[in-house]
């Protein structure tokens, strides 16, 4: 069984930048929506050049993709927008099957993620959104998704990005008003640099991961 993590945030506060200071060499990522990194990345190229990087927000070819890739960790960056631009290509449709069809996609992946080899990791950048009574959660397609899948109730890991003062971190616990979770003892403290390599050696460390040589 794979691990996957969920990290949550608004645009702008840090979550495809956590990838920095990952080895391209070991990342497989899967773009939802094809954009530039917001870091030098000489190194990160498309998978058609012999890189890691591959731009598709359909489903099967998303799951096809993390099954045979040979790297141990997979970033989907967004998963909210796998979402979003499959309503707007059913926009005029009518009834409620598309939410259900969404939903089921959506789930598929989650699914798919987490049944990978033992060693691999999976990081699924998403946005958030907050309700009127101040909680945050994983941003969806509306109630009629909500209604099909509990996203962060696949998960064991759940980090959110939060920018104070200047820097740039991940909240690594509850707030009482998010989502925010992960297993007692990974982390020391509430909120850690937003360094998507180190939360990937804390988590190798934890649950004592090694990958394996053939891979």
């Amino acid at each position: 069984m794979s691990t996957s993590v969920l990290v949550l945030g608004e645009s702008g506060t840090g979550k495809s930048t956590s990838i920095r200071n990952m080895n391209p060499d070991d990342v497989f990522l899967i773009q939802s929506v094809r954009k530039p990194l917001p870091f030098r990345s000489s190194n990160w190229k498309p998978i058609k050049d012999g890189g890691n990087i591959c731009v598709t927000d359909d489903s099967a070819k998303i799951i096809d993709r993390m099954h045979k890739t040979r790297r141990s960790v997979i970033v989907i960056d967004d998963f909210q927008y796998i979402m979003s631009n499959e309503f707007m290509r059913a926009s005029d449709e009518k009834g409620f099957d598309k939410f259900t069809q969404i939903g089921r996609h959506a789930w598929d992946i989650l699914n798919a993620a987490s049944k990978l080899p033992d060693h691999k990791r999976v990081y699924i950048l998403s946005h958030t959104e907050t309700d009127n009574f101040g909680n945050t959660k994983v941003k969806t397609i509306g109630k009629m998704l909500d209604e099909k899948i509990t996203v962060e109730g696949l998960f064991s890991i759940v980090l959110r990005t939060k920018v104070q003062d200047g820097q740039y971190l991940f909240s690594t616990r509850n707030s009482g008003a998010d989502t925010v979770k992960t297993p007692m003892g990974m982390f020391e403290s509430m909120f850690i640099e937003n360094d998507l390599a180190a939360v990937d050696s804390a988590i190798c460390e934890y649950y004592g991961l090694t990958v394996p040589a053939a891979a």
